[in-house]
């Protein structure tokens, strides 16, 4: 069966990271999920409210960590996977985390990220200039200050091997890329 890795951790998007374990897990693939060690993390959730100018944050699920970034060999994984949430404020700054998610995009794999998932693959080195993007609105900038081009019209967006949704109201559209680069291979 074919791994697929999810890379979260305390103050993930719940919606997010239990969406993506059960679709691939639904698809037939092997979804590892990873943080910085294993344990049950404190996911989020975030949603949108009249009156707001950003998200709002609630308690999520708690998610087990089935394995912890020092155990993970890129070449048992077909693909990365970063979720949202706050969890990639500070993966972002994890030199294992980012070496991780590096390999993967130097190996040629599939490397996606969904909302603030973004933040790891900035840090990572895997946006380039001019390659096309989207995720969040509220790290629009962050993605534009790598050169990349923030996509604000697309749900989803793939640019060679690489993948981003905005939220998790994008889902359908990301979840379609995604698995059309699975069924390339």
């Amino acid at each position: 069966m074919k791994k697929i890795l999810i890379i979260t951790g305390d103050g993930g998007e719940g919606f997010e990271t239990l969406y993506a374990y059960h679709r691939f897990l639904e698809a037939g693939y092997d979804p590892v999920i990873a943080t910085t060690s294993r344990k049950r993390m404190h996911m989020v959730i975030h949603d949108f409210e009249e009156g707001w100018d950003t998200y709002v944050e609630r308690q999520g699920y708690g998610v087990e960590a089935h394995i912890a970034l020092s155990e993970v060999n890129v070449s048992d994984y077909e693909a990365v996977m970063i979720p949202g949430g706050r969890a990639p404020e500070y993966l972002r700054h994890n030199t294992l985390a980012k070496s991780i998610v590096k390999e993967f995009n130097e190996r040629g794999k599939w490397v996606w990220a969904i909302c603030h998932g973004i933040q790891v693959l900035i840090t990572s080195g895997v946006l380039k200039p001019g390659m096309n993007v989207t995720c969040y609105e509220h790290c629009r900038s962050e993605a534009e200050s790598t050169g990349a081009i923030y996509v604000a019209e697309h749900q989803a967006v793939r640019d060679g091997r690489v993948v981003t949704g905005q939220t998790w109201q994008s889902h359908p559209e990301f979840y379609r890329e995604v698995f059309a680069c699975l069924h390339e291979g």
